[in-house]
Protein backbone atom coordinates (compact mmCIF):
# COMPACT_ATOMS: atom_id res chain seq x y z
CA UNK A 1 0.00 0.00 0.00
CA UNK A 2 1.44 3.14 -1.00
CA UNK A 3 1.83 6.25 1.93
CA UNK A 4 -0.81 7.87 0.36
CA UNK A 5 -3.20 5.41 0.48
CA UNK A 6 -2.38 4.16 3.90
CA UNK A 7 -2.54 8.15 4.90
CA UNK A 8 -6.24 7.99 3.15
CA UNK A 9 -7.51 4.76 5.09
CA UNK A 10 -6.52 6.50 8.40
CA UNK A 11 -7.86 9.46 8.07
CA UNK A 12 -11.16 7.45 7.11
CA UNK A 13 -10.80 5.54 9.84
CA UNK A 14 -10.42 8.44 12.46
CA UNK A 15 -13.54 9.85 11.26
CA UNK A 16 -15.37 6.78 11.95
CA UNK A 17 -13.85 6.89 15.45
CA UNK A 18 -14.74 10.24 16.25
CA UNK A 19 -18.03 10.42 14.16
CA UNK A 20 -20.26 7.44 13.66
CA UNK A 21 -23.49 7.03 15.03
CA UNK A 22 -22.77 4.53 17.60
CA UNK A 23 -21.69 7.79 19.69
CA UNK A 24 -25.22 9.33 19.18
CA UNK A 25 -27.11 9.56 22.80
CA UNK A 26 -29.82 7.07 21.61
CA UNK A 27 -27.28 4.80 20.40
CA UNK A 28 -25.80 5.04 23.64
CA UNK A 29 -29.00 4.46 25.53
CA UNK A 30 -30.48 1.62 23.29
CA UNK A 31 -26.90 -0.47 24.03
CA UNK A 32 -27.21 0.16 27.63
CA UNK A 33 -30.52 -0.77 27.95
CA UNK A 34 -31.66 2.37 29.04
CA UNK A 35 -34.42 2.66 26.31
CA UNK A 36 -38.40 1.76 26.74
CA UNK A 37 -40.30 -0.51 25.03
CA UNK A 38 -41.80 2.29 23.18
CA UNK A 39 -38.35 3.58 22.53
CA UNK A 40 -37.03 0.66 21.09
CA UNK A 41 -40.05 0.21 18.57
CA UNK A 42 -40.20 3.74 17.57
CA UNK A 43 -36.40 3.17 16.23
CA UNK A 44 -37.68 -0.38 14.56
CA UNK A 45 -40.39 1.15 12.77
CA UNK A 46 -38.54 4.23 11.69
CA UNK A 47 -35.34 2.07 10.91
CA UNK A 48 -37.16 0.14 8.29
CA UNK A 49 -36.96 3.45 6.18
CA UNK A 50 -33.60 3.50 6.02
CA UNK A 51 -33.52 0.03 5.28
CA UNK A 52 -35.38 0.58 2.24
CA UNK A 53 -33.50 2.94 0.94
CA UNK A 54 -30.23 1.37 0.64
CA UNK A 55 -30.84 -0.63 -2.55
CA UNK A 56 -32.41 2.32 -3.93
CA UNK A 57 -29.00 4.33 -3.57
CA UNK A 58 -27.08 0.96 -4.45
CA UNK A 59 -28.89 0.79 -7.91
CA UNK A 60 -27.64 4.16 -8.26
CA UNK A 61 -23.89 3.62 -7.72
CA UNK A 62 -24.51 0.52 -10.44
CA UNK A 63 -25.49 3.52 -12.59
CA UNK A 64 -22.20 4.92 -12.37
CA UNK A 65 -19.77 2.12 -12.60
CA UNK A 66 -18.67 1.50 -16.51
CA UNK A 67 -16.68 -1.48 -15.08
CA UNK A 68 -18.52 -4.87 -15.63
CA UNK A 69 -16.53 -6.87 -12.47
CA UNK A 70 -17.61 -3.93 -10.21
CA UNK A 71 -21.07 -4.19 -11.15
CA UNK A 72 -20.94 -7.96 -10.66
CA UNK A 73 -19.82 -7.45 -6.73
CA UNK A 74 -21.26 -4.34 -5.90
CA UNK A 75 -24.99 -5.77 -7.23
CA UNK A 76 -25.08 -8.58 -4.73
CA UNK A 77 -25.26 -5.73 -2.28
CA UNK A 78 -28.96 -5.19 -3.40
CA UNK A 79 -29.81 -8.65 -3.43
CA UNK A 80 -28.24 -8.92 0.11
CA UNK A 81 -31.30 -6.71 0.97
CA UNK A 82 -34.07 -7.14 -1.14
CA UNK A 83 -33.38 -11.38 -1.25
CA UNK A 84 -33.16 -13.45 -3.73
CA UNK A 85 -35.41 -15.80 -5.11
CA UNK A 86 -33.01 -18.74 -5.33
CA UNK A 87 -33.13 -22.16 -3.78
CA UNK A 88 -31.20 -21.88 -0.97
CA UNK A 89 -30.79 -18.41 -0.68
CA UNK A 90 -30.98 -16.42 2.59
CA UNK A 91 -33.65 -13.89 3.52
CA UNK A 92 -32.93 -10.37 2.32
CA UNK A 93 -32.19 -7.64 4.74
CA UNK A 94 -35.59 -6.31 4.23
CA UNK A 95 -37.26 -8.91 5.46
CA UNK A 96 -34.54 -9.81 8.44
CA UNK A 97 -36.06 -5.86 9.31
CA UNK A 98 -39.61 -6.71 9.23
CA UNK A 99 -39.06 -9.87 10.82
CA UNK A 100 -37.32 -8.20 14.24
CA UNK A 101 -40.07 -5.65 13.77
CA UNK A 102 -42.95 -8.62 14.86
CA UNK A 103 -40.34 -9.53 17.16
CA UNK A 104 -40.86 -6.36 19.03
CA UNK A 105 -44.62 -6.14 18.66
CA UNK A 106 -45.44 -3.97 15.37
CA UNK A 107 -47.38 -4.84 12.60
CA UNK A 108 -45.23 -5.57 9.40
CA UNK A 109 -47.99 -4.26 7.29
CA UNK A 110 -47.81 -0.95 9.32
CA UNK A 111 -44.08 -0.88 8.99
CA UNK A 112 -43.90 -1.62 5.41
CA UNK A 113 -46.13 1.03 4.45
CA UNK A 114 -43.77 3.45 5.48
CA UNK A 115 -46.84 5.82 6.89
CA UNK A 116 -46.02 7.11 9.88
CA UNK A 117 -42.10 7.65 9.51
CA UNK A 118 -41.10 10.75 11.14
CA UNK A 119 -40.09 13.70 9.17
CA UNK A 120 -36.71 14.13 10.21
CA UNK A 121 -35.89 10.27 9.95
CA UNK A 122 -37.29 10.73 6.36
CA UNK A 123 -35.42 13.72 5.38
CA UNK A 124 -32.48 12.38 6.69
CA UNK A 125 -32.50 8.90 4.88
CA UNK A 126 -33.72 10.86 1.61
CA UNK A 127 -30.26 13.17 2.09
CA UNK A 128 -28.62 9.57 1.48
CA UNK A 129 -29.81 8.66 -1.58
CA UNK A 130 -30.08 12.50 -2.92
CA UNK A 131 -26.21 12.62 -2.24
CA UNK A 132 -25.34 9.45 -4.30
CA UNK A 133 -27.34 10.62 -7.19
CA UNK A 134 -25.79 13.90 -6.90
CA UNK A 135 -21.65 13.00 -6.55
CA UNK A 136 -19.49 10.61 -8.96
CA UNK A 137 -18.67 6.53 -8.64
CA UNK A 138 -15.81 6.88 -5.84
CA UNK A 139 -17.78 9.48 -3.17
CA UNK A 140 -20.97 7.59 -3.10
CA UNK A 141 -18.42 4.30 -2.65
CA UNK A 142 -16.74 6.61 0.08
CA UNK A 143 -20.14 7.41 1.45
CA UNK A 144 -20.98 3.48 2.06
CA UNK A 145 -17.55 3.48 4.13
CA UNK A 146 -19.25 3.72 7.25
CA UNK A 147 -19.43 -0.40 7.00
CA UNK A 148 -16.13 -0.18 8.46
CA UNK A 149 -17.66 0.16 11.88
CA UNK A 150 -20.95 -1.45 11.21
CA UNK A 151 -19.74 -5.08 11.91
CA UNK A 152 -18.47 -4.79 15.31
CA UNK A 153 -21.12 -2.33 16.56
CA UNK A 154 -23.85 -4.82 14.85
CA UNK A 155 -22.09 -7.19 16.69
CA UNK A 156 -22.44 -5.24 20.44
CA UNK A 157 -26.19 -4.38 19.32
CA UNK A 158 -27.08 -8.68 18.89
CA UNK A 159 -25.61 -8.63 22.86
CA UNK A 160 -27.25 -5.59 23.69
CA UNK A 161 -30.89 -6.63 22.53
CA UNK A 162 -30.19 -10.03 24.32
CA UNK A 163 -28.49 -8.42 27.58
CA UNK A 164 -31.47 -6.29 28.36
CA UNK A 165 -34.67 -6.74 26.07
CA UNK A 166 -34.97 -10.38 26.53
CA UNK A 167 -38.77 -9.29 24.90
CA UNK A 168 -37.48 -9.21 21.82
CA UNK A 169 -37.18 -13.24 20.73
CA UNK A 170 -33.87 -14.50 19.49
CA UNK A 171 -34.88 -15.16 16.09
CA UNK A 172 -35.89 -11.01 15.72
CA UNK A 173 -32.05 -10.48 15.66
CA UNK A 174 -30.83 -12.50 12.74
CA UNK A 175 -30.56 -9.23 10.53
CA UNK A 176 -28.05 -7.52 13.04
CA UNK A 177 -26.44 -10.91 12.79
CA UNK A 178 -26.48 -10.99 8.85
CA UNK A 179 -24.68 -7.50 8.62
CA UNK A 180 -22.27 -8.71 11.09
CA UNK A 181 -21.03 -11.08 8.06
CA UNK A 182 -21.98 -9.04 5.19
CA UNK A 183 -20.70 -5.34 6.26
CA UNK A 184 -17.15 -6.53 6.70
CA UNK A 185 -17.42 -7.69 3.44
CA UNK A 186 -18.73 -5.04 2.04
CA UNK A 187 -16.36 -2.48 3.43
CA UNK A 188 -13.20 -3.97 2.55
CA UNK A 189 -14.55 -4.22 -1.27
CA UNK A 190 -15.88 -0.79 -0.72
CA UNK A 191 -12.40 0.57 1.04
CA UNK A 192 -9.94 -1.20 -1.28
CA UNK A 193 -12.29 0.56 -4.40
CA UNK A 194 -11.68 4.03 -2.74
CA UNK A 195 -7.78 3.53 -1.61
CA UNK A 196 -7.53 2.37 -5.65
CA UNK A 197 -9.09 5.11 -7.49
CA UNK A 198 -8.43 7.72 -4.93
CA UNK A 199 -5.08 9.63 -6.77
CA UNK A 200 -4.90 12.77 -5.59
CA UNK A 201 -4.97 14.91 -2.74
CA UNK A 202 -8.43 16.04 -4.16
CA UNK A 203 -9.65 13.19 -4.43
CA UNK A 204 -8.38 11.92 -1.13
CA UNK A 205 -10.21 14.71 0.55
CA UNK A 206 -13.81 14.41 -1.57
CA UNK A 207 -13.62 11.38 -0.17
CA UNK A 208 -13.07 12.51 3.44
CA UNK A 209 -16.00 14.69 3.20
CA UNK A 210 -18.46 11.74 1.49
CA UNK A 211 -17.52 9.74 4.64
CA UNK A 212 -18.24 12.64 7.11
CA UNK A 213 -21.53 13.53 5.39
CA UNK A 214 -22.83 10.19 5.80
CA UNK A 215 -21.77 9.89 9.02
CA UNK A 216 -23.56 13.46 9.44
CA UNK A 217 -26.68 11.65 7.99
CA UNK A 218 -26.84 8.66 10.07
CA UNK A 219 -26.88 11.60 13.20
CA UNK A 220 -29.54 13.05 11.94
CA UNK A 221 -31.68 9.81 11.46
CA UNK A 222 -31.23 9.74 15.33
CA UNK A 223 -32.27 12.97 16.14
CA UNK A 224 -35.19 12.10 13.78
CA UNK A 225 -36.36 9.27 16.21
CA UNK A 226 -35.01 10.90 19.54
CA UNK A 227 -37.80 14.25 18.09
CA UNK A 228 -40.67 11.32 18.02
CA UNK A 229 -40.48 10.72 21.76
CA UNK A 230 -40.64 14.61 22.44
CA UNK A 231 -43.58 15.98 24.41
CA UNK A 232 -44.89 19.10 22.43
CA UNK A 233 -46.34 21.97 24.22
CA UNK A 234 -47.91 25.25 23.22
CA UNK A 235 -44.68 27.79 23.37
CA UNK A 236 -44.94 29.90 26.54
CA UNK A 237 -45.67 33.13 24.61
CA UNK A 238 -48.43 31.37 22.31
CA UNK A 239 -52.10 32.35 23.10
CA UNK A 240 -54.76 30.00 21.31
CA UNK A 241 -57.88 32.33 20.00
CA UNK A 242 -61.17 31.12 18.23
CA UNK A 243 -60.84 32.70 14.63
CA UNK A 244 -64.29 33.11 13.93
CA UNK A 245 -63.55 34.39 10.97
CA UNK A 246 -62.10 31.48 9.06
CA UNK A 247 -63.96 28.90 11.38
CA UNK A 248 -60.89 27.79 12.90
CA UNK A 249 -58.13 28.97 15.46
CA UNK A 250 -55.01 31.23 15.70
CA UNK A 251 -52.14 31.02 17.65
CA UNK A 252 -50.81 34.29 18.51
CA UNK A 253 -47.29 35.01 19.23
CA UNK A 254 -45.87 38.33 19.94
CA UNK A 255 -45.11 39.57 16.76
CA UNK A 256 -47.29 37.48 14.30
CA UNK A 257 -50.55 35.21 14.32
CA UNK A 258 -50.45 31.99 12.88
CA UNK A 259 -53.80 30.49 11.54
CA UNK A 260 -54.80 27.33 12.25
CA UNK A 261 -57.51 24.93 10.12
CA UNK A 262 -58.67 21.18 9.99
CA UNK A 263 -57.72 19.15 12.32
CA UNK A 264 -55.05 21.43 13.51
CA UNK A 265 -56.82 22.56 16.50
CA UNK A 266 -57.25 19.31 17.76
CA UNK A 267 -53.50 18.06 17.60
CA UNK A 268 -52.95 21.43 19.50
CA UNK A 269 -55.37 20.85 22.25
CA UNK A 270 -53.32 17.16 22.39
CA UNK A 271 -50.02 18.85 22.71
CA UNK A 272 -50.04 19.16 26.47
CA UNK A 273 -46.23 18.74 27.35
CA UNK A 274 -47.56 15.22 29.07
CA UNK A 275 -47.28 13.05 25.67
CA UNK A 276 -44.84 12.43 22.71
CA UNK A 277 -45.56 13.57 19.50
CA UNK A 278 -45.70 9.82 18.56
CA UNK A 279 -48.60 9.24 21.89
CA UNK A 280 -50.38 11.85 20.08
CA UNK A 281 -50.15 11.05 16.28
CA UNK A 282 -51.13 7.62 17.45
CA UNK A 283 -54.10 8.69 19.51
CA UNK A 284 -55.42 11.21 16.82
CA UNK A 285 -55.03 8.52 13.90
CA UNK A 286 -56.99 6.01 16.39
CA UNK A 287 -59.79 8.88 17.01
CA UNK A 288 -59.99 9.58 13.29
CA UNK A 289 -58.83 6.64 11.50
CA UNK A 290 -56.52 6.12 8.74
CA UNK A 291 -52.84 5.50 8.89
CA UNK A 292 -52.31 8.72 6.73
CA UNK A 293 -53.22 10.77 9.69
CA UNK A 294 -50.45 9.60 11.71
CA UNK A 295 -47.66 11.04 9.15
CA UNK A 296 -50.06 14.45 9.19
CA UNK A 297 -50.30 15.18 12.77
CA UNK A 298 -45.84 14.55 12.64
CA UNK A 299 -45.69 16.74 10.05
CA UNK A 300 -48.06 19.32 11.52
CA UNK A 301 -46.21 19.41 14.86
CA UNK A 302 -42.77 19.77 13.22
CA UNK A 303 -44.26 23.05 11.17
CA UNK A 304 -45.82 24.37 14.77
CA UNK A 305 -42.52 23.91 16.25
CA UNK A 306 -40.57 25.83 13.61
CA UNK A 307 -42.78 28.99 13.57
CA UNK A 308 -42.73 29.00 17.29
CA UNK A 309 -45.79 27.56 18.31
CA UNK A 310 -45.06 24.95 19.72
CA UNK A 311 -42.12 23.54 21.99
CA UNK A 312 -40.85 20.29 22.53
CA UNK A 313 -39.83 19.11 25.79
CA UNK A 314 -37.21 15.92 26.23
Amino acid sequence: MSAAAADLEARLRGILRERYHHLHPFNQRLHGGRCSREEVRRWVKNRYYYQTRIPIKDGLILTKAEDREFRRGWIRRIRDHDGDDAEGARAGGLELWLQLAEACGLERGDVESLRGVLPGVRRACDAYVHFVAEHDLLESVAASLTELSAGPFLAERAAAFRKHYGWIAEDGLAYFLSRTEQAPRDAGEGLAFVLARAQSPADADRCAAALLRKCEILWQLLDGVEWGGRRPRLARAARLREDTAAGGMLAVLPERAVQIGGSGPDVLRACDGQHSAGQIARSLREKHGGAQIEAEVYDFIERMEAQGVLEMQP
